[in-house]
């Protein structure tokens, strides 16, 4: 294992010059600048599109009524429901109104017949427009006290009454599945991606050194074992350098527009993962990544020429393929507890993401998951081993591929 240190920074270098990984890694950092500064971004295109307004500014609301105490009852409703609008009670004519709206005086106008009956004008309609909707519940609720009212009560014991409230609590005795989805969620489809496109360069850049013939200088300087380690230990060295650097200023970016972002639930569980989880997620993470690196670069010493790398590696993709729909119509269903989930999570080709899957989503007894980590590890030390034999006997293999029997009937006779 001398040669192993030299061969590790080799091939790391390899992937820091490449020009691929470089540019790939910096597109999805500016990608993610770009996402998380939107709420930013929206607000000053918004502002220049207004004219360069000040944008402490509030927008209006124009609220016109048949009598005054009606509209005063509207507005001091409004005011409550819009604390970001400034609602202002109107007797302009209609068509001072919809001129207000239209030159960009007022944002909406209500024009009320009755408390039930309304006109609503806006000049352009936003896709995210909620407007309308609020109004609507707050003048049931004005509608009501009237009803009310007019049966017998005060205005005071009926608005008491509609503002009852449920003494409710809640005590979580195992996991938030709405609050773990979304990480869960990013780590399956991370680990996913991943696989599939550093799984394929493995077995790429192994196959082009047997196509060259280099793998037959190599495997005379250095034992097969260091061989394959270096490579998959550097293909994982390089991914978590490339998921580092994309995760850390996706962390970086958001805090620096989290208050932008209004505490968007979704954005909050991204990043607001518990820390025991994320222990757990970086173990499945590293060997997932490492069981599939070692069978994708075993494979690759076995195709006699680079074209042939799809169609040898097509079974193991499928694989993977299959575990990873299995995690994600359980993970959809809301069930990560059913018999298919179960035994995917000790079946080592698919535990990385079914078990992690269950510990973020579930409550799974710890001799589970002792057990499932334990049988990973043992399966990715073994499958190391069993890959570097299958390297050294892929050096011999030119010609037609292989079958598996005859490298597994070569490799035990070796």
């Amino acid at each position: 294992m001398r040669q192993f240190p030299t061969i590790l920074s080799y091939e790391l270098k390899n992937y820091f010059k490449n020009k691929v990984f470089v540019g790939s890694t910096l597109f999805i950092v500016a990608v993610l600048a770009v996402v998380m500064f939107l709420p930013n971004l929206m607000d000053f295109f918004g502002s220049m599109g207004s004219g360069q307004e000040d944008s402490t500014q509030q927008s209006v609301i124009l609220v016109s009524a048949p009598s005054q105490e009606l509209g005063e009852g509207i507005v001091q409703a409004f005011t409550t429901a819009f604390p970001d609008r400034s609602v202002t009670l109107t007797q302009d004519a209609i068509d001072q109104i919809k001129a207000q709206v239209s030159d960009g005086r007022a944002d909406c106008a209500f024009v009320f017949d009755s408390l039930t009956s309304y006109t609503y004008y806006v000049l352009n309609r936003s896709l995210y427009d909620q407007t309308t909707q609020t109004a609507n519940q707050v003048l049931v609720g004005l509608a009501q006290v009237e009803a009310m009212a007019q049966q017998g009560l005060t205005i005071d014991q009926a608005s008491q009454i509609l503002s009852l409230q449920i003494d409710a609590k809640e005590e979580l005795l195992g996991v938030d599945q709405v609050q773990n989805y979304w990480y869960t969620y990013i780590m399956i489809m991370a680990l996913y991606m991943v696989i599939m496109l550093y799984g394929q360069m493995v077995a790429s850049h192994v196959a082009t050194e047997k196509s060259s013939r280099a793998m037959e200088l190599l495997i005379t300087s250095a034992s097969p074992v260091s061989m394959m380690f270096g490579k998959v230990l550097a293909s994982c060295l390089a991914g978590f350098v490339q998921l580092a650097v994309i995760f850390g200023s996706a962390l970086l970016f958001y805090q620096l527009n989290q208050d932008s972002w209004g505490g968007n639930n979704v954005m909050t569980s991204l990043f607001d993962m518990p820390p025991s989880l994320l222990v757990y997620m970086l173990v499945f993470f590293v060997l997932g990544f490492l069981l599939y690196a070692f069978l994708y670069g075993a494979i690759g010493s076995t195709a006699t020429k680079l074209e042939d790398i799809n169609t040898s590696v097509m079974p193991l993709t499928l694989l993977f393929i299959v575990a990873f729909c299995v995690v994600m119509f359980g993970l959809a269903s809301g069930t990560v507890d059913n018999l298919a989930m179960l035994v995917c999570s000790f079946i080592p080709f698919t535990s990385p993401i079914a078990m992690f899957t269950r510990i973020a989503m579930s409550s799974v007894p710890p001799y589970q998951i002792a057990l499932s980590i334990g049988l990973l590890a043992v399966s990715v030390v073994g499958i190391g081993v069993l890959s570097a034999k299958i390297y050294r006997v892929g050096v011999l293999l030119y010609g037609t591929p292989p079958k598996l029997g005859a490298i597994l009937k070569t490799v035990w006779r070796a």
